[in-house]
């Protein structure tokens, strides 16, 4: 999960005398969502009163709604009858006249002649996942294979060139050999990908049926690269163009979604239960993906974090097997858990990079600052997943191996950074002073979040869990530093044979 702060989740939509009020009104409630393009969507003026009137009470303003049958049959997903038209060649069946910028946005044919052009981070060969104006069609698979260049399908779209696969490092020591064991075991693979991808689109559908302007974005690790096969999907509800109060607003329109998914959706959603924290979201378990979902409402920040992240897992081939063994390493230990007063995933992905940032020859740069174009806070939320494509891959003069990265990573933060002064700032690529400010004072852990910069570790309240924490970082560093062996980490085998 991201952090996020009230102020934020503001999606920038056009403007409102460029918006049409009655597209909504006149599309009929069956047309697929995932066949609308995305301006089509964001041109229309939502209306949170009308919407949520249609809920008020009870259900029964709904029309009936039943996700339709899915079914699994090895490991491959079972295309729904009324999923989206794939395409026939470069055209789709029934294709009619649409601007030029429309067109834009959508797929080559897996005949495409596009050029291959090099870039660091992969571009779906399929279809994109869950971004605006995307056209979606769920080709079934055979059975799930293992996908040892890329954990994450790439996204597709039409100005994005062919995808190329991304190698792994190569791995000559014990340590490092490990280390892409676990990955090539662990990593999220394709059709991990898909199933969450379809309860996504379905879960679209019907949410659009109370809220018609709405779309439903599957964000963090699912699809930033960093996902493993038991990774939880995360998924935000975008409903309008200005920003939410969390306590109020996203309370309401959630408890109306969980309304909806234990009644006309309970076919397939179980357990739907509203958490009111700060941020407050919706748990909930799909049972046709038995996946375990978290729904939240206008968390923007995490589309836009997402993509950043994404792009750091592409950029150099040994940062997403770093950080799913660290991921790994922290869950075994009982520091992974946000919930519990330890560290989030998130924070420890942005520890990992911040480490790669920092060493003597740099892995990773700063993006933010090297291509700010591509990561400008307030671009339009249909332009954020096109940020990757025309960023090259980082050439860094530092050859570590997976091995010693792995031990200098726990040295650093078991006796080179000062927890008590400085902030983790993957934005400005180095270790900064501690803002003197409500969010950050007194504060145990300091890792700033790159876009709203708020901080990321503040689930970590107590000394006791901070020392907790600090401790397993130095007992880490001295045991793989004497023994080289993962193994005396992890139970390497049993994890790998769980996935």
């Amino acid at each position: 999960m991201f952090p996020n702060s009230s102020n934020m989740g503001c999606p920038p939509f056009l403007p409102k005398h460029q918006q049409q009020n009655n597209f909504f009104n006149k599309s009929p409630l069956n047309t697929p969502p995932n066949l609308l393009s995305h301006q089509q969507i964001i041109d229309a003026q939502f209306s949170f009163q009308n919407a949520a009137a249609r809920l008020s009470g009870d259900l029964t303003a709904v029309p009936a709604v039943k996700l339709q049958t899915m079914t699994y049959g090895n490991g491959s997903l079972a295309q729904t009858p009324d999923a989206s038209i794939p395409f026939r060649g470069r055209k789709r069946v029934g294709e009619h006249r649409v601007p030029q910028d429309v067109k834009r946005q959508r797929f080559h044919s897996q005949q495409s002649e596009t050029p291959v052009v090099k870039q660091a981070v992969p571009l779906p060969e399929e279809r994109r996942f869950s971004f605006p104006g995307s056209i979606q069609s769920l080709h079934p698979r055979a059975h799930c294979t293992a996908d040892i260049t890329g954990c994450v399908p790439p996204l597709q779209d039409t100005s994005f060139p062919d995808h190329i696969e991304t190698s792994l490092p190569v791995a000559k020591d014990k340590l490092s050999k490990q280390v892409l064991e676990m990955f090539r075991a662990c990593q999220q693979q394709t059709c991990d990908l898909n199933r969450k991808e379809l309860c996504r689109t379905e879960l679209q559908r019907e949410i659009q049926r109370i809220f018609p302007q709405s779309r439903l974005f599957l964000v963090g690790s699912s699809l930033n690269g960093f996902g493993t096969r038991s990774s939880d999907g995360d998924l935000c509800l975008v409903v309008k163009e200005e920003p939410v109060n969390q306590k109020t607003e996203a309370r309401h329109i959630l408890s109306l979604v969980q309304k909806l998914f234990s009644t006309k959706l309970s076919t397939y959603i179980e357990r739907p239960h509203l958490i009111r924290a700060k941020v407050p979201i919706v748990k909930f378990r799909d049972k046709v993906s038995c996946v375990e979902f978290d729904l939240n409402v206008n968390n923007v920040v995490g589309i836009r974090n997402t993509f950043l992240l994404r792009t750091y897992a592409y950029v150099e081939n040994r940062v997403r097997p770093l950080v799913l063994v660290v991921k790994k390493w922290a869950s075994f230990h009982g520091i992974n858990d946000a919930s519990r007063g330890t560290l989030s995933s998130y924070s420890l992905v942005l520890m990992v990079l911040h480490y790669l940032q920092t060493l003597p020859e740099p892995i990773l740069p700063s993006l933010q600052k090297n291509y700010p174009e591509s990561f400008d806070p307030t671009m339009q939320l249909h332009l954020v997943h096109q940020a990757p494509r025309t960023i090259p891959p980082y050439l860094s003069k530092n050859g570590s191996s997976l091995g010693d990265l792995l031990i200098g990573f726990f040295k650093y933060y078991a006796t080179e950074f000062d927890w008590s002064h400085q902030m983790i700032s993957v934005r400005e690529a180095k270790a900064i002073p501690r803002p003197d400010g409500t969010e950050w004072r007194n504060k145990f852990i300091c890792v700033e979040e790159p876009f709203d910069r708020t901080n990321t570790a503040r689930a970590v309240h107590e000394k006791q869990k901070f020392d907790i924490i600090k401790s397993e970082f130095l007992k880490s560093w001295q045991v793989l530093r004497d023994q080289k062996d993962l193994n005396c980490l992890l139970p390497l085998r049993k994890i790998v044979q769980k996935r």
